[in-house]
């Protein structure tokens, strides 16, 4: 007796340390300061959020599983979601995340209960459609799951996610009728990018099983999407509807406007559980996809398991900071990961550009025009494997398609935005020497990008006048300033590999932006191809993406556009002092001409952190020899433009690009130039960040004494030394070294030796 008693209070000891041991490390997790909630909403006027959805995903994943609140969403919610809408379409299985244009929105599920409907309904008009009023105080999200309260039809919705597989958990009340609609036109607005669905089938397997597919066209073109789903409980009846024509329990329906009503049993009061498999091959793979990543039917295991997969990349870097700068910190880091996007299937089967079915490890959604400058340097340090996958799906466009990817989606080809960013992205990884990549493989890929002439990269044009001239290609000068950098990028591969007289080439088409500089007015202008300059000129006056010199910005934002040589850029100013003083200008000039573009927004002055071209601006301070304004600028987009709300970013995430933006300047440095191995110093957000490098090494940044006031450096030392240099190298961070800041409240003006890079 004694022993039992004995055994017993030890068994129960062991289970109280076990449970604080799972406390702690609960406690511990990184996780916890996702909030998936960031940037999905303007507040208080701002005029963008950061266009990110806060459903679950996995890492990389192809299955994006969250919420639509429009049933035709479009620019103003390129996610699908909007943090301000009242009411919820239904839960679809891709979106893009932080994009100025939207698509995706593939295979939607509804769970309703009550009358039947075949249509979402007007959104204004309540019970009109299928869709239902939501409120955010019963609605919650974290990394790799989401959860909402239908209030029309009193359903709790659950959501996480495996790679390829959506998983949904349906609580309806008890003796309801219960219905899930699958809705397969469900797509951006139509007929916006020539978006229509040209073709779509359901087919009901059993009564446990459904499966189907679409083929649409949009922003990406001829896009296919198949499906596998089961359900935990049989489906009592169904009907499928192609537009007005309705098929009571058919077993397989044809057509382009599907959607299907499925019923189910609600006299117990156990939740509906259903498993989508999706795949770009086939739906055998969709559901092959399906049975390997969650072969049960344990919802909390699967949301555990989601969790566990984002907490083994977040906590690549750990932090030390407020709650507030942890839960932004960690948000960035999250909404970086969520692309480039899974596209081949767990066989290895994808469909190659060319709609061919090839085999590899193999990615999409390449927002190059963003992601070049942060987030893929980000990616070379945190994620390697990947980068090499990256940067191989890159290689194969170009071996099966002719050149490589500008912006490409679901493994098409669709042209948006200017000069062709692969290529800094490829020659960052193979110099930083990421293992995977063919060197010679990846060689031939970017020259060959960059002397046949393709849609926006003219090189005939580029070849014959040394510039772009506007009458010849609009957007000429970001175009001539973009493409002169990549020119430089290959460059940089090609002395690498002992290409002589292409690194000479190269090199001396690099320098052509210096052939649209006017050295009256002090700017990057426009000419014809007879080398005029176009007038009438004003620095101020915004361009688009077309029909004016300048993609989505002005002269003064293109201006500081050299980032391969910026010291030139430095004397086409007329030295230090005077670009000091034009730098002091662009951050305190407020005056705008016309209208300003959709995508600028963040003003510091002209100054625009909403947008890509001024990202890297406020670190040229330090070009100038006066690093403690790049600190000021740099505290001050940090702590003004980013917050822990639904409008947490001053302009679209664009896919990862703001959240890097932060990532790397929280932590104190960020590389101007992004396939130079390169970081400059800004300033510290964090008071400590430790960063685990590819090849097991920790870098260490610790700032002593930082607090709100103390944003200005007073003295730096590496691994113990003194430090003056404005800018860390790929070296430095490989060799696992220690940065160390000593913060205070006013500059230390002699702190830091200007350094050309």
């Amino acid at each position: 007796m004694m022993k039992t008693r004995k055994a017993f209070v030890l068994a129960a000891f062991c289970l109280i340390i076990v449970d604080l041991a799972c406390a702690q490390s609960t406690e511990d997790k990184v996780t916890q300061y996702v909030n998936p909630f960031i940037g999905t909403g303007a507040v208080n006027g701002s005029s963008l959020s950061g266009n990110t959805y806060p459903g679950a995903t996995s890492p990389f994943g192809m299955v994006q599983l969250s919420p639509d609140t429009r049933d035709e969403p479009e620019w103003d919610a390129a996610c699908g979601y909007n943090y301000n809408d009242k009411t919820i379409a239904g839960f679809s299985h891709t979106h893009l995340s932080g994009t100025g244009a939207p698509d995706f929105f593939d295979i939607l599920f509804m769970p309703t209960t009550g009358q039947v409907h075949t249509r979402a309904g007007n959104a204004n008009e309540p019970n009109s459609g299928y869709r239902s009023r939501f409120s955010h105080s019963e609605e919650s999200a974290r990394a790799g799951y989401y959860q909402v309260k239908l209030l029309d039809y009193n359903i709790n919705a659950e959501l996480t996610t495996g790679t390829h597989t959506g998983f949904h958990k349906y609580t309806f009340p008890k003796n309801s009728d219960a219905h899930v609609v699958i809705d397969l036109d469900h797509s951006l607005k139509k007929p916006n990018w020539g978006c229509k669905v040209i073709d779509a089938q359901f087919k009901v397997i059993n009564e446990f099983t459904i499966e189907g597919y679409r083929v649409i066209t949009g922003w990406a073109k001829l896009r296919k999407i198949y499906f596998h789903a089961e359900f935990s409980k049989p489906i009592t009846n169904q009907i499928i509807a192609d537009g007005g024509t309705v098929f009571q329990n058919n077993a397989v329906v044809n057509g382009t406007d599907l959607r299907a009503v499925l019923d189910f049993d609600t006299k117990d009061e156990k939740p509906l559980l259903i498993k989508i498999g999706i795949s770009a091959v086939s739906t055998n793979n969709a559901r092959f996809n399906m049975q390997q990543e969650i072969p049960h039917w344990d919802f909390n295991l699967a949301v555990a398991q989601a969790d566990d997969v984002w907490e083994k990349e977040l906590s690549k870097i750990k932090i030390s900071g407020t709650k507030d700068q942890k839960q932004i910190f960690y948000t960035s880091l999250y909404h970086a990961f969520i692309q480039p996007n899974t596209l081949s299937d767990v066989n290895g089967e994808y469909p190659s550009i060319n709609y061919t079915i090839r085999t590899g490890r193999q990615y999409s959604t390449f927002s190059l025009w963003d992601t070049y400058r942060g987030a893929h340097p980000l990616y070379t340090l945190v994620q390697p494997a990947r980068t090499a996958d990256f940067v191989n799906s890159m290689i194969r466009q170009y071996e099966d398609y002719g050149y490589l990817p500008i912006w490409q989606l679901w493994g098409q080809e669709n042209y948006c935005m200017i000069g062709n960013h692969s290529i800094p992205v490829i020659v960052d990884a193979v110099l930083k020497g990421i293992p995977g990549i063919n060197r010679r493989r990846a060689y031939n890929a970017i020259k060959a990008s960059s002397t046949v002439s393709h849609p926006g990269s003219p090189f005939d044009i580029w070849e014959k006048y040394k510039y772009i001239p506007e009458n010849k290609l609009s957007q000429s000068v970001s175009v001539t300033l973009e493409m002169a950098y990549d020119d430089w990028c290959v460059a940089q591969l090609a002395k690498e590999l002992g290409e002589t007289d292409d690194y000479n080439h190269f090199m001396e088409r690099s320098q052509f932006y210096k052939n649209l500089y006017d050295t009256q007015t002090g700017f990057f202008r426009a000419r014809d191809d007879k080398g005029n300059w176009l007038t009438p000129f004003n620095p101020l006056q915004y361009g688009g993406n077309g029909g004016n010199p300048y993609t989505e910005g002005n002269a003064w934002q293109y201006f500081w556009y050299v980032p391969q040589n910026i010291s030139s850029l430095v004397e086409l100013t007329g030295g230090k002092q005077a670009f000091d003083n034009k730098l002091d200008s662009f951050f305190t000039i407020t005056a705008t001409h016309g209208e300003v573009n959709g995508n600028a927004s963040g003003f510091i002055g002209q100054y625009a952190h909403g947008n890509e071209p001024s990202h890297h601006v406020t670190y040229l301070y330090n070009y100038a020899g006066q690093p403690w304004k790049t600190q000021y600028y740099v505290s001050k987009v940090l702590t003004d433009l980013y917050t822990n709300n639904s409008a947490g970013y001053s302009g679209n995430d664009d896919c990862g690009e703001m959240s890097a933006w932060y990532v790397f300047s929280a932590m104190g440095f960020y590389p101007v130039n992004p396939a130079s191995g390169i970081y400059d110093i800004g300033t510290p957000l964090l008071s400590k960040a430790a960063l685990k490098m590819p090849n097991g090494k920790m870098f260490t940044m610790i700032a002593k004494n930082i607090s709100k006031e103390n944003i200005y450096i007073q003295a730096a030392k590496l691994n113990g030394k003194d430090y003056q240099l404005t800018y860390i190298t790929q070296q430095d961070l490989e060799a696992g070294s220690t940065l160390e800041f000593t913060m205070g409240s006013r500059p230390n003006k002699k702190w830091g030796v200007p350094k050309t890079k």
